[in-house]
């Protein structure tokens, strides 16, 4: 205990502006990838097999590809074809890639769950069908899929972690932790501290992840 508290004492500032950083990364990686997933969700379930197909494959490969290895293709192979991307947004652009397959995935599966009969008594009802996925289809899906988001959200939050693999303008708490260990003597310490920081914005997550489930959930 009293490693860890001279380490608060040295660089109690710094593990506070990298949670900050690590929770900036995590909304800014988070809310567009959330939404662009809505929208791969919603084209999906359009009758345009090639559309579909290709949409198909994009989720496929960015829930399949490890994050780093697409962070050192944006990072290092798109400057080849003339692309270049900073360094944060890199970092960002990665999480909300995966993210937005994950999401798609998830909205799918929670599609899934809603009995056909209501869309079809839309339908039978004259209701164009983009406005049965906008008025019935998605806010179902995403009443059931709160805590699949809410365990992706806490994944998001982990995976900024990334941003310590590439010379990023600010130390998240990785990156902050292999500083304090090459820098001193201090890097267990180091790592409980930012452990204990992780751990602690994961449980505010998945308690407000079930605080929300319990609110919209679908009582059947």
């Amino acid at each position: 205990m009293g490693e860890v508290s001279k380490l608060l004492a040295d660089y109690g500032p710094a593990f506070g502006q990298a949670l900050l950083l690590t929770w900036k990364l995590t909304a800014l990686s988070f809310v567009p990838g959330f939404l662009l997933g809505m929208v791969v969700t919603v084209l999906r379930l359009l009758p345009l097999p090639p559309l579909r197909f290709v949409l198909t494959v994009y989720v496929e490969i960015f829930r399949n590809i490890p994050s780093v290895a697409l962070l050192i293709f944006i990072v290092f192979a798109l400057p080849d074809l003339n692309v270049l991307i900073d360094y944060e947004p890199s970092v960002i652009l990665t999480l909300m890639l995966v993210c937005s397959a994950f999401t798609a995935d998830y909205l799918r599966a929670g599609i899934n769950t809603i009995p056909g009969g209501q869309m079809e008594a839309a339908l039978s009802l004259g209701m164009r069908p983009i406005r049965v996925i906008y008025s019935i289809v998605l806010p179902q899906a995403l009443r059931a899929v709160v805590q699949p988001m809410t365990s992706l959200l806490i994944a998001l939050m982990l995976s900024t972690s990334l941003a310590s693999q590439v010379p990023f303008p600010g130390r998240e708490l990785t990156a902050l932790v292999s500083k304090i260990a090459n820098d001193s003597a201090a890097g267990i310490a180091a790592f409980a501290v930012a452990a204990a920081m992780y751990v602690a914005t994961g449980l505010l997550i998945a308690w407000a992840g079930a605080t929300l489930e319990k609110k919209v959930r679908i009582l059947r």
